[in-house]
């Protein structure tokens, strides 16, 4: 007999699963853990074949004997119903229209318009390098949470764990656009949790010294072997504790010497808001050495094999590893070193989250809290720099005076 939608309904799920049985092969499976699923066990050129046709109640009883009845037509032609289906979806996913690259792209020039250039760059290689390959091809429609499983896990192969959980988020993002522009209906990327296909990882932070090895890092710098330019970016990192791509990015249009200032553009920072960063007396007269080797390029740091580039991201981790700390201190690191240090040493913890561009922002008090407590974040910067010079000189080091609050 027949089964009718209020046994589908009763139907509860037991220790072991089991089918109801409704005809021409085709059956709806009860799992123990409550799922039902409707297969269809049929025969092609004498090969049992258990056909997929969807889970109840988003595929209905209805539309389940429609699915079946059209497979039957298909098998009475000498067609396998499976093939015929594998072969549709391939056309399907080979057409370039919707495609999920096109839709990417669509997404990519909505998303960047709040956002900073390196933001952009940075998003567009990860979408380029690790999503598109597998996905770019593919009718986004089409698109199953296999398929974006077998992205991700794709570059957790290659040993990049954390670029496999963004590009996961990016992906959900890109479904999202495409569901609100009517290119999809839903969204597989939320039916994955990282945690449920990505290996665990211990978290870490940016490797740095502690503050008592700090005087030997200070002296190793001033006497590195390496290029000048790379030693004197040592020391403004050392003197200013700004983030990595600030430092290498920097560029001498952005410098008031006179007014002892470093006016960062929002465009720049991480927090997408301009950030200004008091000169100290040390950092100026470092300014002033550098500007006699590189004051010909637009760049503080220009490129060593094209000084119409920036400096190379990973020019000051390699140097500090050839001053033999590798593993044990980054360009990070001196921000973290900073803030400890500024702490213990009783300075305000808001001009500390200040300088480093820690401070909570939003629309309405962006502009405003980048230049808040200039006068006590330069005297502050300026002790820091009496600090550092005196801890490298090995000189006694004199406790910071209270600053204002």
């Amino acid at each position: 007999m027949a089964i009718t939608d209020t046994e589908i309904k009763r139907a509860k799920p037991q220790q072991k699963s089991y089918r109801l049985s409704d005809s021409g092969g085709l059956h709806l499976v009860i799992s123990p853990a409550g799922g039902k699923l409707w297969r269809w066990k049929y025969r092609f050129e004498g090969k049992e074949k258990l056909m997929a046709l969807g889970k109840y109640p988003q595929v209905s009883l209805a539309m389940a004997r429609e699915r079946h009845s059209e497979g039957r037509r298909l098998l009475a032609t000498g067609v396998d119903p499976m093939v015929q289906r594998k072969a549709k979806r391939t056309a399907e996913l080979v057409s370039c229209e919707n495609s999920f690259e096109r839709v990417a792209d669509q997404w990519l020039e909505h998303w960047k318009d709040d956002k900073s250039l390196r933001h952009v760059d940075s998003t567009r290689r990860r979408l380029n390098s690790n999503i598109l390959p597998s996905l770019g091809p593919l009718q986004i429609a089409a698109i199953e949470a296999p398929d974006i499983v077998a992205m991700v896990r794709a570059i957790e192969a290659r040993g990049a764990r954390d670029i496999a959980k963004r590009a996961l988020e990016t992906t959900g993002q890109i479904f999202r656009y495409a569901i609100a522009h009517g290119y999809s209906r839903r969204n597989p990327a939320t039916e994955i949790r990282p945690r449920d296909i990505l290996k665990t990882s211990l978290k870490s932070n940016y490797a740095r010294i502690d503050a008592k090895e700090l005087p030997n890092l200070l002296r190793q710098i001033e006497v590195y072997q390496g290029t000048h330019v790379t030693r004197v970016a040592l020391k403004l990192m050392a003197l200013t504790f700004v983030r990595t791509s600030e430092l290498i990015g920097a560029k001498w249009a952005e410098f008031d010497l006179e007014a002892a200032r470093w006016n960062i553009p929002s465009i720049r920072m991480k927090m997408r808001t301009p950030h200004i960063v008091p000169l100290a007396t040390q950092a100026l007269e470092v300014l002033s050495l550098l500007r006699a080797l590189t004051g010909h390029s637009e760049w503080l740091f220009p490129g060593d094999r094209d000084a119409a580039k920036q400096m190379s991201n990973n020019t000051i981790l390699k140097a500090l590893e050839r001053m033999g700390y590798k593993g044990t201190m980054t360009g990070h690191g001196f921000r973290g070193l900073a803030s400890t240090i500024l702490h213990e040493r009783g300075c305000v913890h808001e001009h500390i989250e200040l300088q480093l561009a820690h401070a909570p922002r939003n629309a309405v008090s962006a502009a405003y809290n980048h230049a808040l407590y200039l006068e006590p974040r330069a005297e502050m910067m300026q002790e820091w720099a009496d600090f550092l010079e005196q801890t490298q000189r090995g000189a006694k080091v004199l406790p910071f005076r209270e600053s204002i609050a």
